[in-house]
């Protein structure tokens, strides 16, 4: 009965929400999820149980819940008296409490983001979606409803295992104040994760049943990869460190005593991230400084997700961001990624200076995908490109605006080439003041000649993908894909069968998109060769562009002045 006045409650808040939980919350479904809660964390008990050394005659018993002194990674039992031993209850209970949180964690994150995407796949494929558009409720109170309603199944099997993970937490001595901060970044970490669930679900329409499986795949990689880097490595003071922060078993070696750990790995893993700076700032210097850094970053990823899904929900056909945010976002991803570049590891015999070009090569990498998302984010497809063309000379606004240039830069229906040129000159601009501080001069020209290179064949791509989204197939978004994937993998791989290494044939791999690999064993007229090919291509692609614009604008007009086009006739 107070679950349902709950319901009815929520529903009057946001109607959303009360449909989400009215299908959700049936007799069935909420016995089956409690059941699954209240077992597994039994099973879990009695697997730990299990653990606890038990007398075996008179030969010494080591376990690493023993109290004894520890000798050679092994700790001996030490009898209590009453024929057992005397456990390390602290210990134990800070192991429950870590594999609840990784648990939980996964199942939040992974379950949570397979239950969003599906369900956005179901609401489309019924036609409810687009009912959903044309209700008087905002995108915000829609979105919303679903964040709170669809996985609230899985929020109640968390419910159920909170007082164990709570408990846990106390017995193994855990301060509580840090406990409430580790639900904090758990919460923004489903916030962020959840709105880029939704987001995927809304602009993947095309891959049907599957984009669920694939979504949920990813997060599931991507939490497994970063918690094996996180645990066996720590971080590299690499801009990759950046990654780490968005897996939440970041900030556990923070809660719990080092013992909990195995010891041979313990050292490394709690200093290492002690260790992380950004732009000079010790962030991993305490619990409270790492959580609130990666707060922030979750914070600023859920704006962005969020910026995508207020202009694609109600407006399928719209480019996820426009192009004014798109400049906000280059900036904001550069000041983060290159802050972690500042203070590389240089443990070879080659120095810091290498280290700075290593860290500059993997800023190249991210750019790469960066203005890949953007590309996808910011080009029109041929129908709005095509009504650009035509009207947009018959729109009294455009000459006050500022032309074509002006509508170019900012514009939502224009191409997006001149924006990609534009993020490429901001991410440049933000990067060339810390390469031209670097102290060798041997790695600062290979580092400007690959962020030149890098800006070029990102403007190639952009061309491209904009050209494949104006041609009158079926399957555009596909074929951009495709097209842009195949010049990016395919030119490495065919240099790989042919046995032609960055090292011995490097100039043909200033023609790739890992052109980086191969600065340092080019020569400087391999380079500039380079340099006037790829702009020679990029000014044909670009005149080809605005070819088949003008093609497209003037059709319609030359069929009506020629007499051409008939208009229908209708019976009276």
């Amino acid at each position: 009965m107070a679950l349902n006045n709950l319901v009815n409650q929520l529903g009057e808040l946001n109607p959303q929400v009360f449909r989400e939980l009215k299908g959700s919350f049936k007799q069935r479904n909420v016995l089956i999820t409690v059941a699954i809660s209240l077992v597994g964390q039994l099973v879990m008990l009695i697997g730990f149980g299990s653990q606890l050394p038990v007398a075996d005659g008179d030969r010494t018993i080591y376990s690493r819940y023993c109290t004894g002194v520890k000798y050679d990674y092994q700790i001996p039992c030490l009898p209590d008296g009453f024929g057992g031993f005397e456990i390390n209850w602290s210990l134990w209970w800070q192991d429950v409490f870590v594999w609840l949180s990784l648990i939980g964690i996964f199942s939040l994150l992974v379950v949570g983001t397979y239950m969003l995407i599906s369900d956005l796949s179901k609401e489309e494929s019924r036609g409810t979606l687009n009912f959903l558009r044309l209700t008087p409720q905002s995108s915000r109170s829609i979105l919303g409803g679903k964040l709170l309603g669809v996985p609230a199944l899985l929020y109640l099997a968390v419910a159920f295992a909170l007082p164990l993970h709570f408990w846990a937490a106390i017995a193994g001595k855990i301060h509580l104040l840090e406990l409430l901060g580790f639900y904090t970044v758990l919460g923004t970490s489903c916030l962020f994760c959840y709105s880029m669930a939704l987001l995927f679900g809304l602009v993947s329409r095309s891959l049907g049943g599957f984009q669920a499986w694939l979504g949920s795949g990813a997060v599931l990689i991507f939490l497994w990869i970063t918690t094996m880097v996180i645990h066996d490595s720590g971080v590299s003071h690499y801009p990759a460190d950046w990654l780490t922060l968005f897996n939440p078993t970041i900030v556990l070696p923070y809660l719990i005593d080092s013992n909990s750990f195995d010891g041979s790995r313990i050292s490394t893993y709690h200093r290492s991230f002690q260790d992380l700076r950004w732009f000079g700032i010790h962030i991993g210097a305490s619990f409270w400084t790492m959580a609130g850094f990666i707060v922030l970053n979750y914070g600023v990823g859920t704006y962005w997700f969020g910026q995508g899904l207020n202009r694609c929900f109600h407006n399928p056909k719209a480019t996820l961001i426009n192009k004014q945010q798109s400049y906000w976002l280059t900036a904001s991803f550069q000041a983060v990624i290159l802050g972690f570049a500042l203070n590389p590891q240089y443990k070879n015999w080659r120095g810091y200076t290498h280290g700075l070009e290593e860290n500059s090569q993997m800023l190249l990498v991210f750019n790469l995908v960066l203005f890949l998302a953007l590309i996808a984010a910011l080009s029109p497809h041929r129908q709005t490109l095509q009504d650009w063309a035509r009207y947009r000379h018959q729109d009294r606004t455009f000459r006050k605006k500022g032309g074509l240039i002006a509508d170019l830069i900012w514009g939502d229906k224009s191409p997006a080439v001149v924006a990609v040129a534009i993020n490429c000159a901001i991410a440049s601009a933000m990067l060339l003041p810390w390469i031209l501080l670097w102290p060798a001069n041997e790695y600062k020209i290979a580092a400007l000649f690959a962020l030149l290179l890098n800006s070029s064949i990102i403007m190639i791509y952009a061309t491209v993908a904009q050209l494949m989204l104006l041609m009158k197939a079926k399957k555009r978004a596909a074929g951009a894909v495709i097209t842009v994937g195949g010049l990016i993998l395919l030119p490495p791989i065919l240099f790989s069968i042919g046995s032609m290494h960055p090292y011995d044939t490097p100039a043909v791999w200033l023609f790739s998109a890992f052109h980086w690999t191969s600065l340092e064993h080019a020569t400087a007229t391999s380079v500039f060769l380079a340099i006037i090919a790829q702009s020679l291509a990029l000014t044909l692609l670009n005149v080809n562009l605005g070819r088949q614009l003008r093609q497209a604008g003037e059709s319609t007009t030359k069929a009506l002045l020629s007499g051409k086009t008939q208009l229908p006739v209708t019976a009276d």
